[in-house]
């Protein structure tokens, strides 16, 4: 229940063989009107992984779903370098690297597209991915793209963040998952998590120490909005 807009969320599991047009005039009939109803197939999803040059939140997807602990279809890894092409090969996924030399954004983008449509994936997963989206392709894939950003915003947005808490003095570091949108890491936040630093750490101690929070915060995040437990409502996610 969100007790500001008196709106109430509930997430309900069925087993069993349904119509959906039938269910849905069930339920139709039985809940208020105005209520919004959605079905959503329980399928194991698929997603397309966007990479730079990090490999720490790429390498911690691709061995949990090894090992099955992230149920997911990695259906290709895209990057605009080749640096993590090998350790994605050792998982037998395709990798394309679409490198942004010489193109304009939208150029780059387009091509990133003409890959990512082969696989029509139902999310997009910026694991480290180092390029601003344009307002169109973001457009495209609305409430699609999950990104991992080094801080626990809404503090330190932008570049260079384990900078900006060094020279801040902070107490404490983390990281967020949240979806994508046009305004730059304020998109709806799914998950986030800190641990503590002091005035020994130097930004690079920062970074180091972040890495691993980074990789677990998304890949819950992933555990979440991929069995269909997240709700967007305005810019917040309810999850259920």
């Amino acid at each position: 229940m969100d007790n500001a807009s008196g709106h109430f969320f509930m997430r309900t599991e069925l087993e069993g063989y349904f119509n959906d047009a039938t269910l849905l005039a069930d339920l139709d009939h039985a809940l208020p009107q105005g209520t919004r109803r959605k079905l959503i197939s329980s399928s194991r999803k698929r997603i397309v992984i966007l990479v730079t040059k990090e490999a720490h939140c790429l390498g911690d997807i691709l061995m949990k779903n090894y090992d099955g602990s992230l149920d997911v279809d990695i259906a290709a890894v895209v990057g605009n370098y080749d640096t993590l092409q090998r350790l994605t090969e050792r998982f037998d996924i395709p990798y394309h690297c679409v490198s942004h030399e010489g193109l304009s954004r939208e150029a780059h983008e387009q091509a990133l597209l003409d890959v990512i449509d082969q696989y029509q994936p139902d999310y997009l997963v910026l694991a480290k991915y180092m390029r601003v989206l344009t307002p169109a392709f973001v457009e495209r894939f609305h409430h699609k793209i999950i990104n991992i950003h080094h801080s626990f915003l809404p503090a330190f947005i932008g570049a260079k963040p384990y900078q900006q808490a060094y020279e801040r003095g902070v107490k404490i570091i983390g990281a967020t998952a949240h979806f994508v949108t046009n305004d730059l890491d304020e998109g709806p936040i799914i998950k986030q998590d800190v641990i503590p630093v002091d005035h020994t750490f130097s930004a690079q101690d920062m970074a180091q120490a972040g890495r691993d929070v980074e990789k677990n915060v998304l890949s819950k995040a992933l555990n979440k909005v991929l069995n269909d437990h997240v709700f967007v409502y305005g810019n917040k996610t309810v999850i259920l």
